[in-house]
């Protein structure tokens, strides 16, 4: 299906739950979290049925999201149900990594497609400064490094001031097979709101500095709207997600599922539709399926960063 503004939307992010094993400052906060009891979660049967309508509705890819999503038991079955659904092109994971190493084998053994794994910076203070939380940024890495001989891998590094002298220590992990890197701008929500945002444009300054050779390349690299940069020093890529400085909103492809069961059109906007109410109250795939063509009818035609009404709510509640 395409939306009122002729873009085609093919992809649905899902996030599993908001309860994390890290604390990153621009994501959570460090106290009193509100997190959502075990009941109001989508159950797996009910994602796998929305899912069924979003194929109906030509949506063929899947994101799963959270919070962590590992941190929930059984996503591997998760992952292995979706694939099997008539006309799923990809399931896709996003992890901080600190529980994909135990769980790496059953999610390939399901069909997983490939990985993003969460990563601001190598350095281990700024690390635990950073989530909160101590934990080893090395053994990420690891797990990236393990996971990129079975999957495609990208490594996500979200751009913040105290970690500029980071950026060529995570663009050289692209020298590993498999591995490409992106820098993403902070979304102004949540604690994000109240940050100064740095543009990709400054990191591609720094980066080039080292690498003169990196020239923009259009080469199929995943589902969203990164675009990416290669040089004859690097196996994998550099991407940049830069929805502040450079709004990819007439090439939006994707609507969310939060996991209480909201399906929201655009992540800045707190408007959506409740299809847990909708799956719990009884309705059917055709209800389902409506539901879905009215949210892809909805979406907006851009963001509204910068405006000041954007969503209240943390990423952590909306699916990072």
């Amino acid at each position: 299906m395409t939306d009122q503004y002729g873009r085609p939307v093919r992809y649905l992010r899902i996030s599993l739950t908001d309860r994390c094993n890290l604390r990153c400052r621009y994501c959570m906060p460090e106290q009193g979290v509100a997190l959502c009891a075990h009941a109001d979660l989508l159950r797996y049967e009910e994602i796998v049925a929305i899912a069924r309508a979003a194929l109906d509705c030509g949506i063929d890819t899947f994101k799963l999201t959270g919070g962590e999503p590992l941190v929930r038991r059984g996503v591997p079955l998760l992952v292995a149900a979706l694939k099997k659904l008539p006309g799923t092109r990809q399931v896709t994971l996003t992890t901080n990594g600190l529980l994909l190493g135990d769980q790496l084998d059953a999610l390939v053994a399901a069909g997983l497609d490939a990985v993003n794994v969460s990563l601001d910076t190598l350095d281990e203070t700024q690390y635990h400064t950073l989530t909160r939380r101590a934990f080893a940024p090395g053994a990420v890495v690891d797990t990236v490094r393990a996971a990129a001989r079975r999957l495609p891998v990208k490594i996500n590094a979200v751009l913040l001031p105290e970690t500029a002298d980071q950026w060529l220590p995570l663009a050289r992990l692209a020298a590993d097979p498999g591995v490409d890197v992106r820098f993403i701008e902070q979304m102004p929500i949540g604690k994000g709101e109240a940050d100064p945002g740095l543009a990709g444009d400054k990191v591609l300054a720094v980066l080039r500095r080292e690498w003169p050779d990196l020239v923009p390349c259009h080469e199929p690299r995943g589902n969203g709207p990164a675009h990416y940069y290669k040089s004859a020093e690097l196996t994998g890529r550099i991407g940049f997600i830069d929805a502040v400085s450079h709004r990819f909103c007439a090439s939006c492809n994707r609507l969310r599922l939060t996991c209480t069961g909201m399906l929201r059109p655009c992540l800045c906007y707190d408007d959506g539709t409740d299809l847990r109410a909708l799956l719990r109250g009884g309705a059917g795939p055709d209800v389902l399926k409506k539901a879905v063509e009215q949210a892809i009818a909805a979406k907006p035609e851009g963001h509204c960063f910068g405006a000041g009404h954007g969503s209240r709510q943390t990423m952590s509640r909306i699916g990072g």
